[in-house]
């Protein structure tokens, strides 16, 4: 069996090539995907900067039990913003634990001008860190600092809390980005005065119990061994958990998309096929050995696409991982793991979904009797079974029930079911396009008739004829067009809404903005300046908040309520900013939906170092793209955020009014318009776009080549038929004249169908996220949608058929494909 299905894929190279093209594709995506995802799941930090301890008590990370409708309970972990915070009394605590020899609260210090951290020189024995010169600090004037940044004696400049100080250094250790301060001097400096993100402890395995339950009792947890790593903060880990994020967010339909695709070329195949088939049927052959054959070629074919997929998905997964380093997505000392249960897993999905298409495709032919093959062979079957239309139908009022849904709620739920809704209008598409075409066959005709004349006349016919097998064709162009027109368009439209509601929710006209930090001083000097009307400062966290399904990280702004509505335009909807303060806070309308929170209920948030809060709700508003879910009063936030200092401060004042002064006494600040702010703000949203758009295009990408590749093989197929009109007296002018008119109809179907889809869903998207019921399409957008699917019909069609027409027709007439 194995031996003639090698013969027959030889002899019908044409459909065994677009399906292996299919299969290979499939494989090499689900690998690299599969691979980056496998590289996150994978991972585990090494301890650093806690290597020394035997214990370490942190909290980095928050959860949250969710009890679904069914009884399921679904627990969310959510990696803290700012890597967490427990008690620095927990320290004096454990110190008194029997068998805990050490208990030292790690107290950070952030400098502004050093890509160093600062802390307590108790600490430097647990990073490992030795004198190699000099002696520890003993003054607050003194730090030790690592190899190459001083000598004992000399000064060093460090910008702490957004101000410069001048040290002399006092000791050398062997690291390299190291600074050490006093303990009391490291505990005055900290930005969280009585909080620390971490504890290390020199301990006896009898003392874990009781380190463990004193732990519980403050909300944190031990770590031991490798996992120490995790209780650090770490670039690694943030990678780690963008790749399961990113990926895990298209993973779904990425898996959806190629077995939507494979078994439909695999179907496509085996139709064109029915002809040899049935000819097989008629020489004796059973339905089993039928199905066998097919089996066989199909796991040969699968085989071949693991062979070819498999490397170029390795291959592919090296460009991304170099590409998101060069983004700065990702550090480059993140390791990617060599995919060693990704590759599998994507060659035993695609040869499953290849054989479960090859048994569908084939049951029609290897059911029913040997004479009734050959016949069936010969014109074209029925209008479709019954079960393919009810499911059709059945699909089609799901869609419009997560339509429904779409338009009747907000937030997340309202994006997660407009993408399925996506989804579920193509499924149904698939289902219902022999139908479709036979429709669209029946409006166009008179349409076709009319610009094509004899020839528009043969191609309504033979749309109507041949709806069927032209229904792999419809889908795969409405995929590409839904895909094209919604997802990679909804980016485009994040982004100019962001930018947008920015600039227009800015009312100062100038900004004081450091990268190091702003401290209390300069928000002093600004209002201090002649012609500012109103200052207010701006510190951005994140804070960690209810979803509909669990819990997630949200943007935030801490404010100074008083001058905030001077400065900002946050669009309020309900309630009033007039009653920020404290203990209260105001959400997008984004968040409000997701969160399902409303004006006078209590908001539980997390804030950056884990510290929880209930916040009453007295304000919603729409510009939360431009300036974050969350707006907070700086007073909630004083003392849990990693630096303490804003980010900036927006400044509103009388025309010529020069800030410069201001901007020279705090190094590392700068003045800049509100134009250059947005600006800013608009590169910076491109950078993020990139990953999202990357999976977009692959997206893309696989279902364009997908349509290609249904229409070249549909076009080749056509050999017998396009010699019996030659033979019956059409020239070969007019054949073609005939397929042009086919394609335009056939495109101009899809192009209608997959536009109102990929509009549907895209304004369904931005209504949820941004409350306009109008998208933001970019005109060339529309153009390379409309013009790429265009080109890639009339290309995959005309060009194959061109060459069919060029050999004599009786070279083909004996055969059918």
């Amino acid at each position: 069996m194995t031996a003639l299905a090698g013969r027959l894929l030889r002899h019908r190279w044409g459909t065994a090539v677009a399906t292996l093209v299919a299969l290979a594709a499939g494989v090499a995506i689900l690998t690299g995907m599969g691979t980056l995802v496998e590289s996150g799941l994978r991972y585990r930090a090494e301890p650093h900067r806690y290597a020394g301890a035997d214990l370490v008590v942190a909290r980095p990370e928050v959860s949250r039990t969710v009890k679904g409708f069914d009884g399921d309970t679904t627990t969310t972990t959510v990696r803290l913003p700012d890597g967490g915070a427990v008690p620095s009394s927990l320290a004096d605590e454990l110190a008194r634990v029997p068998g805990v020899r050490r208990a030292v609260a790690d107290v950070p210090v952030p400098l502004g001008n050093s890509d160093a951290t600062g802390h307590g020189w108790s600490s430097a024995d647990f990073a490992g860190d030795r004198l190699v010169a000099g002696a520890a600090p003993t003054t607050d004037d003194q730090v030790v600092v690592g190899r190459g940044a001083g000598t004992p004696g000399s000064t060093v400049d460090l910008v702490v809390g957004g101000v410069p100080r001048r040290f002399t250094v006092s000791g050398v250790v062997d690291g390299t980005t190291a600074v050490y301060f006093t303990d009391a001097r490291a505990a005055a400096l900290s930005p969280t005065p009585g909080r620390v993100p971490a504890i290390a402890l020199r301990a006896d395995p009898s003392a874990v119990a009781t380190v463990t339950r004193l732990a519980d009792a403050s909300g944190a947890h031990v770590f031991a061994g490798d996992a120490k790593g995790r209780a650090e903060p770490s670039p690694e880990l943030d990678a780690r958990d963008l790749l399961i994020q990113l990926c895990g967010a298209f993973g779904g339909y990425v898996v959806l998309l190629v077995g939507f695709v494979v078994a439909g070329t695999v179907g496509l195949s085996v139709r064109h096929r029915r002809r040899d088939l049935a000819l097989l049927r008629a020489i004796a052959a059973t339905p089993g050995q039928v199905r066998r054959l097919l089996l066989v070629e199909a796991v040969l074919l699968s085989g071949v696409g693991a062979a070819l997929g498999v490397p170029l998905g390795v291959l592919a997964t090296r460009w991304v991982h170099g590409q998101l380093v060069g983004h700065r997505f990702v550090p480059d000392s993140f390791p990617l793991v060599p995919g060693a249960l990704a590759a599998p897993a994507a060659v035993l999905l695609t040869t499953l979904v290849a054989v479960l298409a090859t048994l569908a495709a084939s049951r029609r032919v290897t059911a029913i009797r040997p004479t009734e093959a050959l016949g069936e062979a010969a014109v074209e079957t029925g209008r479709g079974s019954r079960a393919r239309l009810v499911s059709g139908l059945v699909t089609l009022a799901g869609a419009a029930t997560l339509s429904t849904t779409t338009l009747g709620t907000g937030g997340l739920v309202a994006v997660a079911t407009a993408t399925g809704m996506l989804y579920l209008f193509v499924i149904a598409i698939g289902l219902l396009a022999p139908w479709i075409n036979r429709f669209a066959a029946r409006v166009l005709d008179p349409v076709l008739r009319v610009v094509w004349g004899s020839s528009g006349y043969l191609a309504a016919a033979n749309l109507r004829a041949n709806a069927r097998g032209a229904a792999t064709v419809l889908t795969a162009l409405v995929l590409a067009v839904g895909l094209g027109g919604s997802v990679w368009f909804l980016q485009d439209d994040l982004e100019r809404t962001t930018v947008d509601q920015r600039h227009d929710g800015t009312l100062a006209q100038h900004a004081l903005v450091s990268g190091a930090g702003l401290p209390a001083a300069a928000l002093a000097d600004v209002r201090a300046v002649p012609g500012v009307t109103a200052a207010t400062p701006v510190r951005t966290t994140t804070v960690v908040v209810p979803a509909f399904d669990g819990i997630e990280p949200a943007g935030a702004q801490a404010v100074d309520p008083a001058t905030l509505t001077r400065t900002v335009d946050l669009d309020v909807t309900e309630g009033s900013l007039a009653h920020l303060g404290e203990h209260t806070v105001a959400v997008s309308t984004l968040r409000a939906a997701s969160s399902n929170w409303t004006i006078g209920d209590e908001a539980g948030i997390t804030l950056a170092d884990g510290t929880p809060v209930t916040l009453e709700v007295v304000a919603i508003y729409r510009r939360g793209l431009g300036f974050g879910d969350v707006t907070m009063a700086t007073a909630t936030v004083a003392g849990h955020t990693a630096t303490g200092l804003d980010d900036q401060i927006l400044v509103r004042s009388d025309p010529g009014t020069d800030l410069a002064a201001v901007a020279a006494r705090h190094p590392g600040s700068r003045v800049v318009g509100r134009d250059d702010l947005t600006a800013g703000l608009a590169d910076d949203l491109a950078i993020s776009a990139w990953a999202n758009k990357l999976l977009i295009g692959v997206l893309v990408g696989y279902a364009a080549l997908a349509a290609a590749n249904t229409m070249v093989v549909a076009a080749l197929a056509r050999r017998r038929e396009l010699a019996v009109l030659r033979l019956v007296g059409l020239t070969a002018r007019q054949v073609k004249r005939m397929v042009h008119a086919e394609q335009v109809g056939l495109l101009g179907t899809a192009l209608v169908i997959g536009g109102v889809v990929a509009a549907w869903t895209l304004a369904s998207v931005v209504r949820a996220l941004t409350g306009s019921p109008v998208p933001y399409v970019p005109p060339l957008g529309i153009a390379a949608v409309v013009g790429g699917a265009t080109l890639l019909a009339l290309a995959t069609t005309v060009l194959p058929v061109g060459r069919l027409l060029r050999t004599p027709p009786v070279e083909h007439i004996g055969i059918k494909e």
